[in-house]
């Protein structure tokens, strides 16, 4: 099975911990993706979205963690804003099943955040949306 590459992008001030969950699962002998890059600080040297913009060159696609605060993430959704530009296909994964999970502003009225669980996660790589 050829693995997707993916992209996470997350709020780092305050989902850190489900960005390394999702990332250990590309470690799952049954993975269909393999974590290839995630988000940055804003305040890394140099202008960080043309980092991100060349991170992005090589994934095949971009998962957005959507934690309690992502709607105020201006990262998240800089980084989201990248991904369309780009024409990367995306989806929007709910980071907690217990909490109100928010969408980054620049998602699209019609993105759905969708339920974090193993066999989900599975279809959503594989596309089906």
């Amino acid at each position: 099975m050829i693995k997707k590459r993916i992209f996470i992008s997350f709020d780092i001030d305050n989902d850190g911990g489900t960005k390394h969950m999702l990332a250990g699962q590309s470690d799952h002998l049954d993975s269909p993706f393999e974590f290839k890059d995630n988000s940055v600080k804003a305040h890394l040297t140099g202008d960080w979205k043309d980092k991100v913009r060349r991170r992005m060159d090589n994934v095949d696609l971009v998962v957005v963690l959507c934690g309690t605060k992502t709607h105020t993430a201006e990262g998240v959704s800089a980084e989201l804003t990248i991904a369309k530009e780009k024409g990367k296909p995306y989806f929007l994964l709910a980071a907690y099943s217990d909490k109100q999970c928010t969408k980054p502003l620049s998602a699209s009225a019609s993105d759905k955040v969708y339920k974090w669980t193993w066999d989900n996660l599975k279809k959503l790589i594989a596309g089906g949306r």
